[in-house]
């Protein structure tokens, strides 16, 4: 397998992260002392300029960018590289003093003021003729000089505008979309429903606060809508830089699992997929092992979307943040684990927000690697050298990626259609949480999921589990034929296939779409839960599987009987069903039932599709990345005391030392495994 390396410069793994020089031009004793600690710290890349517009440009017209060129270059002679962000993510007062337009206006029709920041009109002509000023002399001045590897644009994308150019294009989005067929959107938007029918595009409205929100039709392409604009905006940028230094990669900083934005629809307009990583470490709802489980599904979400390329963690805090409710910070020992295993899921950069705490202004307490006392003797700072070190060390594995044969269904689409629908539990539809618990319970297997789109390719693919998939896009059905068909080991839950892509329920019984064929089944009602409802499953393995929240009752086609009801009035009635289709078994599961009661269904799907298991210690992390020459396994302990690993063999990376058959971990500990 070719490695991928994204900066041959660099020649291993990134580590640095945001520097706001700009913040401390009055004192050039901060600013080399930085560099010094830097070097120390094994920095080797910083991300420069993310909010310095104002610095580069005081006044409409006046730029400045030699303090920049200053800095560049002498962090170039010292070996540190530059990714430069264009600075759009928070404008100067000058500019929306003078034009208004550049300031959103919100979901009830009330006009911005200055402040903030990624705030902007993504439409605003003016707005995008001063960053087209402002990013065109920034590729010029600094985009030339050979210590930038990389173009960042603007800073955690996200949020909508609901001012009257926006509207307008929304408008014309949708005439566009829909072929300018207004009797088609009527129809696939159901509008007949409370006399809502639109006789022209002009009439529509995005779904304001206080206007129309009951049309599921209108909200899902509203939203569709917000990524497309954003994404043109986005564009826009790189063809700007892209015009002088076609050369340099892109990037932006996507945030984990925002609702905002659909991410696999920007993706392929960026060269390298980044993200910005912030857990809430140590928390009272659940436990550590949780909490960085969690963290590694969103690590696989980012590295699913250029499959086969490492991506970046582009931020993350060396001790604490500033926002969360409670502000705790790291143990001792949690950032080596935290920086390994962004690294072990497929991230080629280890980086920070922010590298020094500015004086004053909202993110004055956010953790950094040097605090406000200014030294480099500080238990944070000797962590983050010590992340340095090791990833030295692991400078092999860079351009490696991780390769599964089982992915995970999750979409942006059908995540938006479950927030909105007026069904189900409104507190206890929990998409998202259903999703990571399935990908979960397989990372305890040793397995690493990918986690994709349904309409993408699964030729690569053995095992897929679909959770929840309540709207089928366009070529789902056939796509998840063709996987089983094929050999695939395929696994539906309940709430599969109700609604289309225009949110239309499908006839006929659920799921729909020629899906009811594939699993041998026909959902008829879908029972929800109060809390205090109680429900099982009796498998035929003898096994109970305790239900909550959701129970579908089945009418059995052709499909086998897995388990069936052990209460209720539909007690003895289908709940697990598996149907043999090609080469390939399509499972359904139609009760809400835990990931873990579920592990014996996985470890068959997986055993069907020759996959082998890694049965592990409790709270004992794995993961693979592998090369062209050759693999790299990975170990972390998340739990605080040591534990014992057996079938491991290889030479330990971390500590230099051979390993035959069986390891220690300490408490946090970490062990890379070169094969």
């Amino acid at each position: 397998m070719e490695k991928k390396i994204l900066f041959p410069q660099i020649g291993g793994l990134v580590h640095g992260g945001d520097y706001n020089p700009d913040q401390w031009l009055d004192r050039p004793d901060i600013l080399e002392e930085d560099v010094r600690m830097m070097k120390k710290a094994g920095v080797n890349c910083v991300t420069l300029g993310v909010f310095s517009w104002a610095a580069y440009e005081p006044e409409e017209g006046n730029f400045h960018f030699e303090w920049m060129e200053k800095i560049i270059e002498k962090l170039y002679q010292n070996g540190i590289y530059t990714i430069l962000s264009t600075p759009s993510g928070a404008r100067p007062a000058w500019l929306d003093g003078r034009y208004i337009e550049a300031m959103r206006v919100d979901s009830r029709g009330v006009r911005d003021h200055h402040g903030k920041r990624h705030n902007h009109c993504m439409t605003s002509e003016r707005f995008r003729e001063k960053v087209a000023v402002i990013d065109r002399m920034l590729a010029e001045h600094l985009g030339t000089h050979p210590g930038v590897i990389l173009y960042h644009i603007s800073n955690e994308l996200g949020g909508e505008c609901f001012c009257p150019r926006c509207v307008q294009k929304f408008q014309m989005y949708l005439a566009e979309r829909y072929e300018y067929d207004i009797d088609r959107l009527n129809a696939e938007w159901w509008t007949s429903f409370w006399s809502h029918h639109y006789n022209t595009f002009s009439e529509i409205e995005p779904p304001f606060e206080n206007g129309e929100t009951s049309v599921m039709g209108l909200n899902m392409e509203w939203k569709r809508f917000t990524t497309w604009n954003m994404n043109n905006f986005m564009q826009f940028e790189i063809d700007v830089l892209r015009s002088v230094t076609p050369d340099i990669p892109v990037t932006t900083n996507f945030m984990g699992l925002f609702g905002g934005l659909d991410y696999r629809k920007m993706a392929p307009k960026l060269d390298v997929i980044s993200w910005d990583n912030y857990p809430c470490y140590h928390n009272d709802w659940e436990t550590f092992t949780e909490t960085m489980s969690d963290t590694a599904f969103n690590h696989a979400v980012m590295r699913s979307m250029k499959r086969g390329k490492p991506f970046m963690m582009m931020e993350s805090t060396p001790s604490l943040v500033n926002w969360h409710k409670v502000n705790k910070l790291k143990r001792p020992g949690v950032h080596k684990l935290s920086c390994v295993q962004a690294v072990a899921c497929g991230s080629d950069s280890v980086q920070y927000f922010q590298w020094r705490k500015g004086r004053g202004s909202y993110e004055q307490f956010h953790g950094a690697v040097v605090d406000h006392a200014g030294t480099d003797d500080s238990r944070v700072f000797r962590d983050v050298a010590e992340a340095g070190e090791l990833l030295k060390k692991l400078a092999p594995v860079a351009g490696t990626t991780v390769s599964t044969r089982a992915a995970l269904l999750f979409d942006w689409d059908n995540r938006w259609a479950i927030w909105d629908v007026k069904a189900l539990g409104q507190e206890t539809k929990k998409y998202e949480r259903t999703c990571i618990g399935i990908w979960q319970e397989f990372m305890k297997l040793g397995i690493d999921m990918d986690v994709v789109g349904s309409d993408e390719d699964l030729s690569r693919y053995d095992v897929v589990v679909a959770p929840m998939l309540y709207l089928l896009q366009p070529g789902t059905a056939d796509n998840l034929r063709a996987f089983v068909e094929r050999g695939g080991q395929l696994l539906a839950t309940y709430f599969t296939g109700y609604v289309d892509d225009a949110q239309l329920c499908y006839l006929g019984g659920f799921p729909g779409d020629g899906l009811k064929e594939l699993f041998g089944i026909v959902s008829e009602e879908i029972d929800s839960y109060y809390p205090s409802d109680r429900n099982g499953i009796a498998m035929k393995d003898g096994s109970r599987w305790e239900v909550v929240d959701y129970a579908e009752i089945l009418k059995v086609q052709d499909a086998e009987v897995l388990g069936t009801y052990t209460d209720d009035f539909y007690q003895g009635s289908a709940a697990v069903t598996c149907k043999s289709h090609g080469k390939g078994n399509a499972y359904y599961v139609a009760a809400r039932t835990s990931a873990g009661e579920m592990r014996p269904l996985f470890e068959k799907m997986l055993a069907d599709a020759g996959i082998s298991v890694r049965k592990l210690p409790e709270g004992v992390e794995y993961h693979v990345r592998s090369g062209e020459e050759g693999s790299y396994e990975f170990y972390l302990n998340c739990n605080t005391e040591p534990v014992k690993i057996a079938g491991v063999n290889g030479l330990d990376m971390v500590t230099d030392r051979e390993v035959r058959e069986e390891m220690t971990l300490p408490g946090y500990g970490v062990a890379v495994i070169r094969q």
